[in-house]
């Protein structure tokens, strides 16, 4: 299984390194990382100042080379009516997309004793394996330790584990 990563605007060495570590570590997958692209167009929703999600797993879709492809972007999104999303996959999809936007925070409120850079990289590579998740057909897991696990909050990004739980990684083996 190829896995593309598809940077949307600038995204930083050290993310792609993140979200390709990850993808490996738990898909067991072989990872590329396509060159940057723009935003695409239409996507900025200026009575939102966000961007919709869709348009960049459209576009990760058409450039991105492997039979998962996934954008990573640092511009915020939204979907549908949502306020906003980290992430967004379609079910058994081969298109998805992770915002760094609101993974940025200063702290993880005292979770752990992790610099702000580490906890950054954490959350990034937990919603790149959450993401990829869907594309393999998994849904929401209702154990709040499993990377799957639906997480509206960086709280909720904190506790779970950037691993599958023994069920979910049965669904995809």
């Amino acid at each position: 299984m190829l896995v593309d990563i598809v940077p949307i605007g600038t995204v930083p060495a050290e993310v792609k390194r993140a979200a390709s570590g990850a993808l490996r570590s738990v898909y067991d997958c072989e990872v590329t990382i396509n060159d940057s692209q723009s935003v695409p167009n239409g996507a900025y929703d200026s009575g939102r100042n966000q961007y919709s999600a869709e348009p960049f797993i459209q576009l990760a879709e058409r450039v991105g080379r492997g039979e998962k492809n996934i954008a990573i972007t640092p511009h915020d999104l939204f979907y549908r009516r949502r306020n906003y999303v980290f992430g967004l996959a379609y079910l058994d999809g081969s298109g998805s997309v992770v915002s760094t936007y609101r993974l940025q925070t200063s702290s993880d409120g005292g979770f752990s004793n992790q610099s702000a850079n580490e906890i950054f990289e954490d959350r990034v590579r937990k919603e790149i394996v959450h993401e990829i998740g869907h594309t393999y057909g998994l849904e929401h897991c209702d154990n709040n330790r499993c990377v799957m696990n639906f997480s509206p909050t960086v709280r909720e990004v904190d506790i779970k584990e950037e691993n599958l739980c023994g069920s979910c990684q049965r669904l995809i083996s």
